[in-house]
């Protein structure tokens, strides 16, 4: 029974590419599924068993976002196996996916992005280098991961854009604005060399020791500036992301091209921003209409 999830999770990390949190959240799910089997063959479970374990699931209060996840473990686990040869039909084939009300991602307007990206105090290293990753997370649409991981290399400053690898290990190309590209300038000459330790360090944005910025330093700093710049709504570095696509489609650019420079495998996932954008032409003819 081991083999078969191990095996399943290898698949998962390596032919698939899977980042080791999306991995971790799959393992979880998966493991506390097969326990409560019980001893029985992962391959001999019924729809009864994983109907059961479901609905433990929900007796035990799980949210239903959390309770369609374990299932998407669960059913991708049986999938692979049918697609091996281990199994000829999937338990998991004849249980449905719960329908739910998809919560709308915070988003800023343009004044509270403006806002936020005029906080960090650019005569200081550490404001440069803040003020360079803040710019860049609006001007491209970079997952928080992303952006840490950037390279010098990545990014070509004369014709304007930035590589970067997505989920699933996906490389793709995303351009960048004049405004991004003069702080990211302005950081590489007069910041970074302040946070240098060690000139074969590749990466773009260092901490104070020299060393890769992460995720979790990046989220307090974004907080920090969110505060300083008087915005109420809770942010996270995930909200410029957001902030940005919904931007674009108000522009009036098209879906395929945000779905790309977003790095969305499925479009369905992007068009939640023509969602956002439905509902603030809604809230302006509320406001503004005489009779709204």
């Amino acid at each position: 029974m081991k083999d078969y999830v191990e095996e399943y999770l290898n698949h998962l990390a390596v032919e698939r590419g899977l980042s080791p949190n999306t991995l971790e959240a799959y393992s979880r799910d998966i493991i506390r599924f097969v326990e409560s089997l019980k001893g029985k063959e992962v391959t001999s479970a019924t729809p009864e068993d994983v109907i059961n374990y479901l609905k433990d699931l929900k007796n035990k209060g799980l949210k239903t976002r959390s309770y369609t996840r374990a299932l998407v473990s669960i059913r991708g686990l049986y999938r692979y196996l049918v697609r091996e040869g281990y199994m000829e039909k999937a338990p998991t084939s004849v249980i449905d996916l719960p329908r739910f009300h998809r919560r709308l991602p915070q988003v800023l307007t343009v004044d509270e992005v403006e806002r936020l990206l005029d906080a960090p105090d650019v005569t200081r290293p550490k404001g440069l280098r803040d003020k360079a990753m803040l710019e860049v997370l609006y001007a491209t649409g970079l997952r928080v991961s992303e952006l840490v991981n950037l390279k010098a290399g990545d990014i070509n400053l004369q014709i304007g854009y930035i590589l970067t690898i997505g989920k699933g290990s996906k490389e793709r190309i995303v351009p960048i604005g004049d405004a991004a590209r003069g702080w990211i300038r302005e950081y590489m000459e007069r910041g970074r060399p302040r946070f240098l330790k060690d000139p074969s360090t590749p990466y773009l944005f260092l901490n104070p020791s020299g060393k890769r910025l992460s995720r979790q330093s990046f989220w307090k700093i974004i907080k920090g500036y969110a505060r300083e710049a008087g915005i109420k709504k809770g942010i996270t570095p995930h909200t410029l992301r957001h902030s940005f696509a919904t931007h674009l489609l108000q522009g009036g650019a098209d879906l395929r091209s945000v779905q790309l420079m977003l790095g969305h495998a499925d479009i369905s996932t992007t068009q939640i921003y023509t969602h956002i954008h439905r509902e603030r032409l809604k809230e302006i003819h509320r406001r503004f209409h005489p009779r709204g």
